[in-house]
């Protein structure tokens, strides 16, 4: 059976046909609602946000023109309507930045990350993620796990793909600096030695 386009399941449902649009939740709903929660910390609310991106992309679907991949538009609308109920709530994580942590150790923490199991790698990956603040877990995740380019997260964002850049950049220190608690230990067992 072959994979019907979202370009494809977006005509059908301007047709019509509510079942396509079925498909496009079912498609991008896990992703949608891990944009959510990784900005807005809450699960209940990133339901709530992710059902209400569903239901304006459904109503303002006329007006995808296709200058970017549905995906991105998509991510742009929940990435949107999380900050909004931010904002809203008048909340935001603040964090400070380890500038102890040089592109060295940058790199030795990430050889540390191939020391520790995959499923535990993934599990710490996620939980330090969710610890970054919400504008940073988003962006890391939209690159990272989404596979979007930076020309796509810029799009999803409104930042400029330079900025795109420098955020990616501070993100993955500031995750690494989350993750060196776990990765040090593991260097050490592996080689014998602190870095």
């Amino acid at each position: 059976m072959t994979t019907k386009t979202d370009q494809y399941l977006i005509e059908s449902t301007l047709e019509g046909d509510t079942h396509a649009f079925e498909e496009l939740i079912d498609r991008y709903q896990d992703f949608v609602f891990t944009i959510a929660v990784r900005i807005l910390k809450v699960r209940e609310e990133a339901e709530e946000i992710a059902q209400d991106s569903f239901i304006k992309a459904y109503d303002s679907l006329n007006s995808f023109r296709g200058d970017s991949k549905f995906s991105t538009w998509l991510y742009r609308i929940v990435y949107h309507k999380s900050l909004d109920r931010l904002k809203k709530n008048n909340r935001q994580r603040t964090y400070e930045i380890n500038e102890e942590i040089t592109d060295e150790s940058l790199d030795h923490i990430e050889n540390g990350l191939e020391y520790l199991l995959s499923e535990e790698r993934s599990r710490l990956i996620k939980k330090c993620i969710d610890s970054l603040p919400e504008e940073d877990a988003a962006i890391i995740s939209l690159f990272y796990f989404e596979e979007q380019t930076v020309k796509e997260v810029a799009k999803v964002t409104g930042l400029s793909e330079d900025n795109i850049k420098i955020k990616l950049y501070r993100s993955r220190k500031k995750l690494f600096s989350l993750l060196q608690v776990y990765i040090e230990p593991e260097i050490t067992k592996s080689n014998g030695k602190a870095i």
